[in-house]
């Protein structure tokens, strides 16, 4: 089972707009006629409840998606490019590292867009006018966004089987399901979670063995942060626990340990409903099993059921799924918040610069970058566990709208001079334009006088002949002009 993932994604590039004057017979001064290009396609994640892992992005791990068609004469316009959709199972967080923005895919269906494609040009028809009405220049296209994407995979089930090593949760998740997990007579047997259906009473419950716990787990120990993860959105917890452990370790001690280690990880953890099943019942008598439950019972109280338990000769099995089914509400599995989001609560409705503009719904949008309209997003301050208490809050449904990109700029003196002019706005147009057509530029410089650039270069102390770099393009200004 892959759990985590990181891939490199490119959006298609806009296509540019097209130079084209209309000749056709009986048409005197037919005009500029040059089309738009199209935008580039988006790169998008959707939550695909047919997967169950990230394995196919192991094997490949750089996607693009498709470019914007050119615009052609005869006012006709490129196509869209296509949109690359990548399927993630339910569960999937997700970090754009471009922006820091963070989703939480946790409903099949649920789309996020990581990389916007870059704007079409505009053909050479959009710059007609009573002073220009022959322009022979377009636009090109932009190209899209680039980004790296990190991929981590929390299991959404029910109820997650924990103990230590060798305890007997693969055995226990054998007989309860039809999961077929590898069963041997050492430590550590499991090396990947393990999911199952439960099918008792008309209801299903997922069930998830997860590897062994080990002291240190919280800390990383025996790979303890990677397993511990997919424990986070489990709804109930079933500790299973060796009556008479073989290596004559004490009971209580291993109990403590597996808890402790559990409440290090995260202490919402420690909310979560518990089942203990003293597993093994077949290597110990009855009298000595029924005295060890009560011993169990008295210790922790009538908030924890104890089930003794055999996976061998299926004892205790039918009243270990009652108890399952009692303890777990009669709703779908990652419906409530997040027990615990990577890197602390996400926040809803966090904005920042980006296009004008929307996409489809997300869940647990976050971070610079914002969400989209019909996003599913959580509040910040993350609520307790899923069926931890009632103070647990249900996903918000809300709209959030993209503010357009920023317009600001800076200009530095690099040296007697020298002048250079950051800013995506700038840089921007720059790039839309071809350099080498004479009316083009007298078009960017209009454009960038229009933005206060020359005056912002005059207040740095320019003066005609000096050199002004823009997105490492030098170019001459005469400010008087």
């Amino acid at each position: 089972m892959h759990d985590r993932a990181r891939i490199h994604v490119v959006a298609g590039a806009g296509g540019d707009g097209c130079v084209s004057l209309r000749r056709e017979a009986h048409v005197p001064r037919g005009g500029p006629d040059g089309g738009d290009g199209g935008r580039g396609g988006d790169v998008v994640l959707i939550c695909d409840g047919s997967l169950r892992d990230l394995s196919a992005y192991h094997r490949r791990q750089r996607f693009r998606a498709g470019r914007g068609g050119h615009g052609q004469g005869a006012l006709r316009h490129g196509a869209h490019g296509r949109t690359l959709a990548l399927p993630v199972p339910p569960g999937t967080q997700v970090l754009v590292e471009r922006d820091g923005a963070r989703y939480d895919l946790v409903h099949p269906g649920q789309r996020a867009t990581v990389a916007r494609g870059g704007a079409g040009g505009r053909g050479n028809r959009r710059f007609a006018g009573p002073t220009r009405q022959t322009p022979r220049f377009a636009e090109r296209g932009l190209a899209g966004e680039e980004t790296w994407i990190s991929l981590s995979l929390k299991l959404l089930a029910d109820v997650g089987l924990v103990g230590l090593p060798n305890a007997g949760k693969s055995s226990l998740l054998a007989r309860l399901t039809r999961a077929r997990p590898r069963v041997a007579p050492y430590p550590f047997t499991t090396l990947d979670p393990v999911l199952g259906t439960l099918e008792a009473d008309g209801r299903q419950l997922v069930l998830a063995d997860i590897p062994g716990l080990i002291e240190g787990a919280s800390d990383g120990a025996g790979l303890g942060h990677e397993f511990l993860a997919h424990v986070e959105r489990t709804r109930l917890l079933v500790h299973v626990l060796e009556l008479a452990p073989l290596d004559g370790s004490d009971p209580v001690d291993n109990h403590a340990t597996v808890e402790r280690e559990l409440r290090r990880h995260d202490r919402r953890l420690a909310e979560l409903p518990r089942v203990l099943a003293l597993s093994k019942a077949d290597l110990v008598d009855a009298a000595a099993a029924a005295a060890a439950r009560e011993r169990w019972r008295a210790r922790l109280g009538d908030r924890v059921p104890v089930v003794i338990t055999s996976a061998l000769t299926g004892v205790g099995l039918p009243e270990l799924t009652g108890e399952l089914l009692a303890s777990v509400p009669v709703a779908m599995p990652g419906h409530a918040g997040d027990s615990a989001a990577a890197g602390g609560a996400l926040v809803a409705g966090a904005l920042s610069g980006g296009g004008p503009g929307c996409g489809g719904p997300v869940a647990g949008a976050a971070a610079p970058g914002g969400a989209e309209p019909g996003a599913v997003a959580k509040a910040a301050g993350a609520a307790p566990a899923p069926g931890a208490s009632a103070h647990a809050e249900e996903l918000a449904e809300h709209r959030v709208w993209r503010p357009a990109a920023g317009r600001a700029f800076e200009v530095t003196r690099r040296g007697e001079g020298e002048f250079a002019v950051t800013g995506a706005a700038v840089e921007r147009l720059v790039a839309r334009y071809d350099l080498d057509n004479e009316e083009a530029l007298a078009h960017l410089e209009r454009r960038l006088r229009g933005l206060g650039v020359v005056r912002a270069l005059q207040a740095a102390g320019f003066r005609a002949g000096d050199e002004v770099s823009i997105a490492g393009v030098a170019f001459d200004f005469d400010p008087d002009s």
